[in-house]
């Protein structure tokens, strides 16, 4: 048995609001792993949303967030002591640049755990043979693995706040069968076409299912033309909804469409099944953490671009869902 773990730092570059998103497997697997510790979150390079948007989703699971810190981007970083000389029994480093790294073992630790460099500068080591999964989700599970010496345990749920319950009960009440279909993503490359998604939408309303539609700030244009296409469908969030509450939002669906993005991974989070669509980014890398997940790729059908992906391949994959198969 190691020695007692009571502080723990967690060190990341960067949090935008799909980044946090999809670092709450990793965060709900440190927290079971080390449910007494302090868990500080530093993000060294740029501002993290786990300190503004997503902050509620952080509840029992962050203790302190540092953000913008200006640590781990220069050299003169390796002749200091990053955080004023703070000490903690254990030190993550999530991110795989080799002089970040370097500059964050600086920081005064018990143990630190890393995987730059196939883990050469970490004190806990892979087993011989390992091979660095391609899921980002899965590297950083594997640091808690690591730290602590066994599989990582996600605690059951993401706790919301319950006025977020609440209002997504209210905007999605019981009674119809909802399916969400979120069409943007972080790049117009990654997104298939809108009238796609329209024809999606009209035969979840002729099978008597009602379409959810989800925009976030940079769809809002999109707005008119949907409800145009789409008349019956429900649109219950606002340019300036809150990202929690599209997590509150997923857990009143039977089911949800998105492409590669951060509305995808907050659909999967709230614990929506899903079908993500990719075309040119991997979707062994970025696919969400769903607990019912399909898969369609743009290359299935002979394309790299989203445009090859057919309605009836994406319709088929959601009804296999539907249908609990």
């Amino acid at each position: 048995m190691g020695p007692t773990i009571n502080s723990i730092l967690v060190y990341v570059g960067l949090d935008r609001v799909g980044d946090g998103v999809m670092k709450l497997p990793f965060l709900r697997a440190l927290r079971g792993a080390y449910p007494q510790a302090r868990i500080t979150w530093l993000a060294g390079q740029g501002k993290s949303e786990f300190a503004g948007s997503l902050r509620p989703l952080t509840a029992g699971l962050i203790d302190e967030v540092i953000d913008q810190a200006g640590i781990g981007g220069n050299w003169r970083g390796l002749f200091g002591r990053p955080l004023a000389g703070r000490r903690f029994d254990l030190v993550l480093d999530t991110q795989r640049r080799l002089l970040t790294t370097l500059i964050v073992k600086r920081i005064r630790h018990g143990c630190f755990v890393s995987g730059a460099a196939d883990g050469l500068f970490s004190d806990r080591k892979p087993p011989r043979g390992w091979k660095k999964p391609k899921a980002m989700v899965r590297q950083m599970l594997e640091l808690v693995e690591l730290a602590s010496g066994e599989p990582a345990r996600l605690l059951p749920d993401i706790t919301l706040p319950p006025d977020l319950r609440a209002a997504a009960e209210q905007a999605l009440p019981a009674g119809p069968l909802y399916v969400g279909l979120a069409p943007g993503a972080g790049g117009k490359h990654k997104c298939w076409p809108l009238d796609r998604f329209i024809a999606l939408g009209r035969r979840q309303q002729q099978a008597g299912r009602v379409a959810v539609v989800f925009l976030g700030p940079e769809e809002m244009q999109w707005e008119e033309g949907l409800r145009a296409g789409l008349p019956a469908a429900r649109f219950p969030l606002r340019g300036d909804a809150p990202p929690p509450l599209t997590i509150a939002l997923a857990g009143r669906l039977a089911a949800a469409v998105a492409n590669d993005s951060g509305t995808g991974h907050m659909l999967a989070a709230g614990g929506a099944p899903m079908v993500s669509l990719f075309g040119p980014t991997p979707p062994e890398k970025f696919a969400p953490t769903a607990a019912r997940l399909r898969i369609v790729r743009a290359q299935a059908f002979g394309g790299d671009t989203m445009a090859a992906i057919p309605l009836d391949a994406v319709s088929e994959a959601l009804e296999d869902l539907l249908s609990g198969s």
